[in-house]
Protein backbone atom coordinates (compact mmCIF):
# COMPACT_ATOMS: atom_id res chain seq x y z
CA UNK A 1 0.00 0.00 0.00
CA UNK A 2 2.84 2.40 1.01
CA UNK A 3 4.63 1.65 -2.04
CA UNK A 4 1.63 1.93 -3.91
CA UNK A 5 0.71 5.44 -2.86
CA UNK A 6 4.30 6.90 -3.45
CA UNK A 7 3.52 5.59 -7.33
CA UNK A 8 0.54 7.41 -7.38
CA UNK A 9 2.38 10.95 -5.72
CA UNK A 10 5.30 10.47 -8.07
CA UNK A 11 2.68 10.28 -10.90
CA UNK A 12 0.44 12.80 -10.10
CA UNK A 13 3.79 15.24 -9.81
CA UNK A 14 4.95 14.07 -12.90
CA UNK A 15 1.47 15.14 -14.24
CA UNK A 16 1.94 18.72 -12.55
CA UNK A 17 4.80 19.42 -14.35
CA UNK A 18 3.88 18.35 -17.59
CA UNK A 19 0.87 20.67 -16.89
CA UNK A 20 3.29 23.48 -15.63
CA UNK A 21 5.63 23.17 -18.56
CA UNK A 22 2.81 23.64 -20.90
CA UNK A 23 0.87 26.48 -19.25
CA UNK A 24 4.53 27.86 -19.31
CA UNK A 25 5.11 26.73 -23.27
CA UNK A 26 1.78 28.73 -23.79
CA UNK A 27 2.59 32.20 -22.08
CA UNK A 28 5.57 32.11 -23.65
CA UNK A 29 3.99 31.41 -27.00
CA UNK A 30 1.56 34.57 -26.03
CA UNK A 31 3.92 36.90 -25.21
CA UNK A 32 5.77 36.32 -28.17
CA UNK A 33 2.68 37.12 -29.98
CA UNK A 34 2.50 40.06 -28.11
CA UNK A 35 6.16 41.22 -29.03
CA UNK A 36 5.27 40.35 -32.61
CA UNK A 37 2.01 42.51 -33.34
CA UNK A 38 4.07 45.77 -30.63
CA UNK A 39 7.05 45.10 -33.36
CA UNK A 40 5.20 45.42 -36.31
CA UNK A 41 3.14 47.84 -35.08
CA UNK A 42 5.92 50.16 -34.15
CA UNK A 43 7.66 49.41 -37.71
CA UNK A 44 4.25 50.13 -39.60
CA UNK A 45 4.39 53.42 -37.30
CA UNK A 46 8.04 53.96 -38.03
CA UNK A 47 7.39 53.54 -41.32
CA UNK A 48 4.43 56.09 -41.73
CA UNK A 49 5.99 58.70 -39.97
CA UNK A 50 9.00 58.43 -42.52
CA UNK A 51 6.82 59.40 -45.43
CA UNK A 52 5.32 61.87 -43.76
CA UNK A 53 8.60 63.50 -42.96
CA UNK A 54 9.53 63.10 -46.90
CA UNK A 55 6.39 64.70 -47.36
CA UNK A 56 6.67 67.15 -45.18
CA UNK A 57 7.89 69.77 -47.86
CA UNK A 58 9.92 72.94 -47.23
CA UNK A 59 8.61 76.24 -48.23
CA UNK A 60 6.06 74.60 -50.07
CA UNK A 61 8.10 72.44 -52.50
CA UNK A 62 9.86 68.70 -52.44
CA UNK A 63 12.50 68.31 -50.34
CA UNK A 64 15.53 66.37 -50.88
CA UNK A 65 14.02 63.88 -48.44
CA UNK A 66 11.34 62.74 -50.79
CA UNK A 67 13.49 62.21 -53.60
CA UNK A 68 15.18 59.82 -52.18
CA UNK A 69 11.75 58.19 -51.15
CA UNK A 70 11.21 57.65 -54.69
CA UNK A 71 12.41 54.09 -54.35
CA UNK A 72 10.26 53.27 -51.26
CA UNK A 73 7.08 52.49 -53.35
CA UNK A 74 4.84 55.54 -52.36
CA UNK A 75 1.44 55.17 -52.64
CA UNK A 76 -0.70 56.24 -55.93
CA UNK A 77 -2.16 60.39 -55.88
CA UNK A 78 -5.16 59.85 -53.91
CA UNK A 79 -8.55 62.23 -55.21
CA UNK A 80 -7.65 66.16 -54.94
CA UNK A 81 -9.22 67.86 -52.44
CA UNK A 82 -12.73 70.15 -52.80
CA UNK A 83 -11.42 73.15 -54.92
CA UNK A 84 -10.23 76.27 -52.60
CA UNK A 85 -9.38 78.39 -54.79
CA UNK A 86 -8.93 82.58 -53.48
CA UNK A 87 -11.17 84.89 -54.63
CA UNK A 88 -8.60 87.05 -56.50
CA UNK A 89 -7.51 84.14 -58.48
CA UNK A 90 -7.28 85.12 -61.95
CA UNK A 91 -9.77 82.55 -64.14
CA UNK A 92 -7.95 80.02 -66.80
CA UNK A 93 -9.77 81.47 -69.37
CA UNK A 94 -7.73 84.51 -69.48
CA UNK A 95 -4.50 81.98 -70.68
CA UNK A 96 -6.47 78.91 -71.81
CA UNK A 97 -4.80 78.82 -75.64
CA UNK A 98 -2.08 81.02 -75.54
CA UNK A 99 1.84 81.15 -75.11
CA UNK A 100 3.67 83.69 -72.85
CA UNK A 101 7.08 85.18 -73.51
CA UNK A 102 9.41 87.11 -71.11
CA UNK A 103 11.62 87.82 -68.81
CA UNK A 104 12.93 86.65 -64.74
CA UNK A 105 15.47 89.34 -64.13
CA UNK A 106 17.25 88.30 -61.02
CA UNK A 107 20.20 89.97 -59.05
CA UNK A 108 22.43 87.40 -60.90
CA UNK A 109 21.32 87.62 -64.44
CA UNK A 110 18.46 87.72 -66.73
CA UNK A 111 16.32 84.56 -67.28
CA UNK A 112 13.94 84.09 -70.64
CA UNK A 113 10.94 82.47 -70.11
CA UNK A 114 7.86 81.01 -71.79
CA UNK A 115 4.41 79.62 -70.36
CA UNK A 116 2.15 77.26 -71.72
CA UNK A 117 -1.43 78.46 -71.50
CA UNK A 118 -2.59 75.36 -73.27
CA UNK A 119 -1.26 72.73 -71.07
CA UNK A 120 -1.71 74.96 -67.87
CA UNK A 121 -3.83 77.25 -68.16
CA UNK A 122 -4.44 78.03 -64.62
CA UNK A 123 -0.86 78.31 -63.34
CA UNK A 124 -0.02 80.21 -66.67
CA UNK A 125 -3.18 82.73 -65.51
CA UNK A 126 -1.82 83.01 -62.18
CA UNK A 127 1.74 84.31 -63.52
CA UNK A 128 0.71 86.18 -65.30
CA UNK A 129 -1.45 88.01 -62.97
CA UNK A 130 1.22 88.11 -60.61
CA UNK A 131 3.74 89.18 -62.84
CA UNK A 132 1.76 91.85 -64.19
CA UNK A 133 0.86 93.41 -60.39
CA UNK A 134 4.83 93.47 -60.36
CA UNK A 135 4.19 91.12 -57.28
CA UNK A 136 7.37 89.36 -57.93
CA UNK A 137 9.41 92.46 -57.71
CA UNK A 138 11.72 92.48 -55.39
CA UNK A 139 11.09 88.84 -54.17
CA UNK A 140 13.52 86.07 -53.10
CA UNK A 141 14.92 82.98 -54.50
CA UNK A 142 15.36 81.46 -51.31
CA UNK A 143 15.76 77.90 -51.84
CA UNK A 144 18.47 75.71 -53.58
CA UNK A 145 19.07 72.58 -53.77
CA UNK A 146 22.34 70.67 -54.58
CA UNK A 147 22.22 67.11 -55.04
CA UNK A 148 23.60 64.54 -58.02
CA UNK A 149 19.85 64.35 -59.42
CA UNK A 150 17.74 67.06 -57.41
CA UNK A 151 18.68 70.21 -58.76
CA UNK A 152 15.95 73.38 -58.41
CA UNK A 153 16.06 76.93 -57.36
CA UNK A 154 12.62 78.36 -55.58
CA UNK A 155 11.25 81.63 -56.00
CA UNK A 156 8.85 84.08 -54.97
CA UNK A 157 8.85 84.44 -51.63
CA UNK A 158 8.47 87.73 -50.08
CA UNK A 159 10.92 87.01 -47.48
CA UNK A 160 14.17 85.47 -46.92
CA UNK A 161 12.64 81.84 -44.84
CA UNK A 162 10.30 81.76 -48.17
CA UNK A 163 7.58 81.91 -45.92
CA UNK A 164 4.03 82.46 -48.24
CA UNK A 165 0.54 83.78 -47.52
CA UNK A 166 -1.26 80.80 -46.26
CA UNK A 167 -4.44 82.63 -47.84
CA UNK A 168 -3.84 82.78 -51.21
CA UNK A 169 -4.34 79.46 -52.43
CA UNK A 170 -5.23 77.51 -55.85
CA UNK A 171 -5.53 74.29 -58.24
CA UNK A 172 -5.86 72.17 -59.52
CA UNK A 173 -3.09 70.69 -60.54
CA UNK A 174 -1.97 70.83 -64.28
CA UNK A 175 0.32 69.04 -66.72
CA UNK A 176 1.85 66.72 -63.85
CA UNK A 177 4.39 64.53 -65.32
CA UNK A 178 3.48 60.80 -65.33
CA UNK A 179 7.03 59.93 -64.55
CA UNK A 180 7.80 62.28 -61.76
CA UNK A 181 10.71 63.56 -64.16
CA UNK A 182 11.63 67.55 -64.62
CA UNK A 183 14.26 68.05 -67.13
CA UNK A 184 16.14 70.73 -66.96
CA UNK A 185 14.80 74.09 -67.63
CA UNK A 186 11.36 73.40 -66.19
CA UNK A 187 9.18 76.00 -64.69
CA UNK A 188 6.78 74.58 -62.09
CA UNK A 189 4.60 75.88 -59.34
CA UNK A 190 5.26 75.04 -55.73
CA UNK A 191 2.91 74.31 -53.12
CA UNK A 192 2.12 72.66 -49.81
CA UNK A 193 2.19 69.43 -49.89
CA UNK A 194 -0.71 66.56 -49.75
CA UNK A 195 -2.42 69.44 -51.52
CA UNK A 196 -3.96 69.24 -55.20
CA UNK A 197 -4.90 73.00 -53.98
CA UNK A 198 -2.28 73.96 -51.91
CA UNK A 199 -0.19 76.11 -54.78
CA UNK A 200 0.61 79.32 -53.69
CA UNK A 201 3.02 82.38 -55.75
CA UNK A 202 5.96 80.74 -55.53
CA UNK A 203 7.39 78.74 -57.72
CA UNK A 204 10.79 76.75 -58.89
CA UNK A 205 12.85 76.03 -62.11
CA UNK A 206 14.93 72.69 -62.53
CA UNK A 207 18.48 73.29 -63.77
CA UNK A 208 19.31 69.88 -64.06
CA UNK A 209 17.14 66.52 -64.86
CA UNK A 210 15.33 66.09 -61.32
CA UNK A 211 13.04 63.07 -60.44
CA UNK A 212 10.95 64.48 -57.69
CA UNK A 213 8.12 60.97 -56.11
CA UNK A 214 4.72 62.65 -56.38
CA UNK A 215 3.04 62.63 -53.08
CA UNK A 216 -0.95 61.78 -52.19
CA UNK A 217 -1.94 64.59 -54.45
CA UNK A 218 -0.03 64.01 -57.45
CA UNK A 219 3.44 65.60 -58.70
CA UNK A 220 4.17 69.36 -59.02
CA UNK A 221 1.88 71.72 -62.07
CA UNK A 222 4.94 72.43 -65.36
CA UNK A 223 3.79 75.59 -66.38
CA UNK A 224 6.50 76.66 -68.92
CA UNK A 225 10.68 76.53 -69.68
CA UNK A 226 13.34 78.22 -69.55
CA UNK A 227 14.04 79.67 -73.13
CA UNK A 228 17.58 81.15 -72.38
CA UNK A 229 19.33 82.03 -69.38
CA UNK A 230 19.88 78.41 -67.78
CA UNK A 231 23.44 79.19 -67.21
CA UNK A 232 22.38 82.50 -64.53
CA UNK A 233 20.56 79.02 -62.13
CA UNK A 234 23.47 76.72 -62.51
CA UNK A 235 25.87 79.83 -61.73
CA UNK A 236 23.94 80.34 -58.63
CA UNK A 237 23.72 76.75 -57.92
CA UNK A 238 27.32 76.27 -58.51
CA UNK A 239 28.55 78.92 -55.54
CA UNK A 240 26.73 76.34 -53.30
CA UNK A 241 25.00 76.75 -50.26
CA UNK A 242 25.43 78.94 -46.92
CA UNK A 243 27.84 77.74 -44.68
CA UNK A 244 26.87 75.15 -42.16
CA UNK A 245 24.44 74.12 -44.49
CA UNK A 246 25.15 70.61 -45.22
CA UNK A 247 22.08 68.95 -46.44
CA UNK A 248 22.20 69.37 -50.17
CA UNK A 249 18.88 71.85 -49.48
CA UNK A 250 19.53 75.52 -48.51
CA UNK A 251 19.38 78.88 -48.98
CA UNK A 252 22.02 79.74 -51.41
CA UNK A 253 25.58 81.05 -50.42
CA UNK A 254 24.44 84.79 -51.44
CA UNK A 255 21.00 86.37 -51.58
CA UNK A 256 19.23 85.94 -54.71
CA UNK A 257 16.50 88.55 -55.32
CA UNK A 258 14.20 88.80 -58.46
CA UNK A 259 14.20 92.57 -59.87
CA UNK A 260 11.69 91.69 -62.25
CA UNK A 261 9.04 89.62 -64.26
CA UNK A 262 7.70 90.15 -67.34
CA UNK A 263 5.38 88.29 -69.80
CA UNK A 264 3.52 89.41 -72.98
Amino acid sequence: MATRSRDDREAKRRIRQMEAKRALRQEQGKRRKRDNTIAIGAGTAAVILAVVLQLTVFSSNPTEAEFAAAEAGLSSPSASPAASNSADIPSPDTAAGKTFTGELALNSGVIGVELNGTAAPQAAAVLKSLSDASYYNGAFCHRLTTSETFGLLQCGAKTEDGADDANYRWGPLENTPADNKYPAGTIAVARTGNDAYGNGHQFFIVYKDTTIPADTAGGYTVVGKVTSGLDVVTTIAAAGLKAGVNTGDGAPVAPVTIDSFSLK
